[in-house]
């Protein structure tokens, strides 16, 4: 017993940025992101308390581009006034890590109470549609895993990241087997060392451009956040200019089948599959669990990366006639985005808002719309 630890997945979501490489966080407290900020505070090698969360990005950006690994938590309040420097770091193609602490809104709503409302803003938080690398941590494992993952993200394919979570994720406590938990190899940033002319936006073979941090006094360096050519020249419509646009969503899908991330539990000739995220996983699992025991036969598929949606979702869920999307929201959020909003009679959602689903909820929906 004395590798079992008493332990809130803040702070394992923390140890994994850091251990991944991640070297500052910026940030202004907020509810439920608020212990995530005190043990960075604690064990991150730079800290930064920004005076607000419009200052925070805009911070992260510059230490980006000096050459920093930077990260920052927040709930939807301060991720609405983040917004314009995330299409900014993005356009400048600047790596951080955002952790995006779900609450109930709108607004400031109940900051004690979680939910899973906030997709469809990070869906279409980059102008014109473009990809914006998100994940969603499901169980504590994730808390431990898929950060390090973000920092490679981010840093591999030079974008900003989202981890998507949720207030009962971050502030419950769990046991965990420390000894079980596997180590995390550092990402190290690959710097442009060439005498040749740096040319700060011309893509290598899988779409991102080589890394020179503004402190080289060797090359002139360009960073700018309208549009631009290869060279980082300001033009507004020109060919270069607008496919160096496009390259920023193709980087992002050309990327992510290395951190395409999900469960898939298939029961061979199941007709039905559950799909949820996040919080709304545990309870999925353990319905899935129970409808087994009961002799009925059904897959599950947990998402964790949730954003682009991977084409890989749409070929197992091809498979089945049944399909229910379980989600912590009003309106069903992802599954309209993975199925538009008119859905389809066989695409069945189970929502709920200021309280986590139940998996008796689960159970009972999925059992009157299959046997009608």
């Amino acid at each position: 017993m004395k590798n079992i630890g008493f332990i809130d997945s803040s702070r394992l979501i923390t140890e994994s940025l850091v251990r991944a490489g991640a070297d500052v966080f910026v940030g202004y407290p907020i509810t439920p992101a608020n212990l995530l900020y005190l043990y960075a505070g604690k064990r991150f090698p730079q800290f930064i308390a920004a005076p607000d969360e419009i200052t925070t990005l805009q911070l992260m950006s510059g230490l980006a581009a000096a050459g920093k690994i930077p990260v920052t938590a927040t709930s939807f309040p301060g991720f609405a006034l983040m917004i314009e420097s995330i299409n900014m770091a993005y356009m400048m193609e600047l790596p951080m890590v955002i952790v995006f602490v779900q609450r109930l809104g709108p607004a400031t709503g109940t900051a004690t109470v979680g939910a899973q409302g906030d997709v469809s803003i990070v869906n279409g938080v980059i102008s014109g549609g473009l990809a914006l690398p998100t994940m969603s941590i499901s169980n504590t494992s994730d808390c431990w895993t898929l950060p390090a993952k973000a920092v490679e993200m981010a840093v591999t394919m030079r974008t900003p990241v989202v981890i998507f979570t949720s207030k009962e994720e971050v502030m419950t406590q769990h046991s965990v087997n420390l000894g079980e938990i596997s180590g995390i190899k550092k990402v190290e940033r690959t710097i442009y060392n060439s005498k040749e002319k740096y040319i700060p936006y011309r893509p290598d073979k899988d779409l991102v451009p080589e890394f020179l941090p503004l402190t080289s006094n060797e090359h002139q360096i360009r960073l700018t956040a309208s549009t631009h050519d290869q060279m980082g020249i300001i033009q507004n419509t020109s060919d270069e200019a607008l496919e160096n646009t496009l390259r920023l969503h193709k980087k992002v899908l050309h990327n992510m089948e290395k951190f395409t991330f999900y469960n898939y539990d298939a029961d061979p000739g199941a007709e039905t599959i559950l799909l949820s995220f996040g919080i709304s996983s545990l309870a999925s699992a353990t319905a899935v669990k129970t409808l087994r025991a009961r002799g009925e036969k059904i897959s599950l598929l947990l998402a964790k990366s949730l954003l682009p949606v991977p084409q890989k979702y749409y070929e197992i869920l091809h498979k089945y006639k049944h399909i229910f999307v379980a989600e912590e929201n009003l309106t069903g959020q992802y599954r309209q985005l993975l199925f538009g909003s008119k859905l389809p009679d066989h695409i069945h959602g189970i929502n709920k808002l200021g309280k986590m689903i139940e998996p008796s909820e689960i159970i009972s929906k999925i059992q009157s719309s299959t046997q009608q």
